[in-house]
């Protein structure tokens, strides 16, 4: 610590196998202790304390320094170690060249750029690379913002869960009001793209690495694919689909090696899955769908420009396609062109498509709804469209930000009516989460937030849901018993 009336004390934990690079810094001023950490390099999160004497309160830095420094943490100079290497995609948009606009509904800009994007039954998802991500109604209205530490770089679901990967290293679980950090990924991994299946997370990285990663946060095992640049990971019960710019790898789930591997028309920028089929968009002009039994390709799909993000209604009906030229395309399964319309601001980075509508994410970081249905794309073509409503944030919008410490979570005196109760507790010398209500298997491990992990100590959860491997999933809000 230095001297005078203000003391800072900077510690580092950056391990050789690239499981940590973060830092962790506590500063007293008087009657104040201000709390900063994060990954190396980043600007990270704070917390302020006041206390009513200057004794306590440089007590209470001392001991927030031991407990690091007993958990590996060592003085450091601010600066001198390299941050945790981060890839922003860069990406250029031209105007289109279609001759009539997409059939626009509304619009949201998030006020940066955005890759992520995910539709479900109830909500839209955007996250943008100010770590911002919001969720809409399909009406357009804007209904709730997580404000995470750093760039989204995806948003992925898994069943009811939804999850961003942030370009601190972290993947969050948005599926509460409060998010959570639930996976901490390794410090040498430049994370490109991810995806959850059944608790398993898949990362593909800029070196064109697989790694995956167990609902505990445990490394399973890692490949390394033929090319670099990894942008497509895909994930299902028969495989892991990993796209780079050497084409398309199937990798055994658990980690029993390479399933088949198939050359693509260009290196892959975005991949979609369906049951039987994955796809690839690549930056030579066209989506490739591949079988997933044999990676043999059934069917291409030629765009006029390289293509930054695809998609499929159920079970691959109609293919959709965005290119880099602010275009966006319709096929039949079979790859006749139907449509080629223009977005009317910008190139699609990701897309969906739900019940008749096709969903953007766009260079400019918008939020596109586009009405697909049938009517709606043949008038566009005639040059008849809606007027784009553009939406506006709600002055009073409900924000969360993640828990980082047990205190941060809401306490109750006792567990409401019907909720479940969960243990944190020492197991082979870690620490994991059981079930202690009754009609649970209580050595099955609880997938649970391990920044508010503590010795003993109890939760109230809403819901618990069994996953394949012999887990527990949890739904609904995380409230600390007292």
């Amino acid at each position: 610590m230095s001297g005078g009336s203000v003391s800072t004390t900077y510690l580092e934990l950056s391990q050789d196998d690239g499981t940590a690079h973060k830092f962790y810094e506590v500063t007293v001023d008087a009657l104040v202790v201000t709390v900063r950490y994060g990954r190396i390099g980043a600007s990270g999160q704070t917390q302020v304390t006041a206390f009513p004497s200057a004794d306590k309160a440089r007590a209470a830095a001392a001991k927030k320094v031991g407990e690091k420094v007993r958990k590996g943490y060592a003085p450091a100079v601010p600066g001198q170690r390299a941050p945790r290497a981060v890839t922003r995609r860069q990406v250029t948009s031209a105007p289109s060249t279609a001759r009539a606009v997409a059939p626009v509904l509304w619009r949201f800009g998030t006020g940066s750029a955005a890759f992520g994007i995910h539709v479900d039954d109830e909500h839209c998802w955007v996250g943008n690379q100010a770590g911002d991500v919001y969720t809409l109604g399909h009406d357009g209205q804007v209904l709730a913002r997580f404000n995470l530490p750093d760039g989204v770089k995806c948003l992925v679901a898994d069943d009811f869960w939804i999850y961003a990967g942030c370009d601190d290293g972290k993947v969050y679980d948005l599926s509460s009001k409060l998010p959570f950090a639930a996976y901490d990924i390794a410090a040498d991994v430049d994370i490109f793209w991810l995806d959850i299946h059944e608790g398993v997370l898949d990362v593909s990285d800029r070196d064109g690495k697989l790694t995956v990663i167990d609902h505990e946060d445990e490394h399973q095992w890692s490949r390394r694919s033929q090319g670099d640049h990894a942008w497509m990971v895909r994930a299902d019960d028969r495989a892991v689909y990993h796209g780079h710019q050497r084409g398309v790898t199937a990798y055994a789930p658990d980690g029993g090696g390479e399933l088949w591997h198939t050359p693509t028309r260009g290196g892959v920028l975005f991949g979609w899955q369906e049951d039987d089929t994955v796809y690839a968009g690549t930056a030579h002009r066209v989506v490739q769908r591949l079988s997933k039994a044999s990676g043999a390709i059934e069917a291409t799909y030629a765009c006029d420009s390289a293509v930054y993000a695809c998609a499929t209604s159920p079970g691959g009906r109609f293919v959709f396609a965005g290119d880099a030229a602010s275009s966006v395309y319709c096929f039949d399964q079979d790859g006749t062109r139907l449509w080629k319309l223009g977005t009317g601001g910008g190139s699609a980075l990701s897309m969906q498509y739900r019940d008749e509508r096709l969903y953007l994410v766009t260079t400019d970081g918008s939020l596109v709804c586009v009405d697909a249905s049938e009517a709606a794309i043949s008038a566009a073509q005639q040059g008849t469209v809606p007027v784009a409503r553009d939406v506006k944030l709600a002055e009073a919008l409900p924000t969360y930000a993640p828990a980082t410490t047990a205190s941060a979570v809401t306490a109750v005196a006792q567990a409401p009516t019907g909720s479940i109760v969960v243990q944190c507790v020492q197991d082979s010398g870690r620490l994991r989460v059981h079930v202690v209500s009754e009609g649970y298997d209580s050595s099955w491990n609880v997938q649970f937030p391990r920044a508010i992990r503590e010795p003993g100590a109890r939760y109230v959860v809403d819901a618990l849901h069994p996953a394949a491997g012999g887990f527990y999933r949890v739904r609904g809000d995380i409230r600390r018993l007292l």
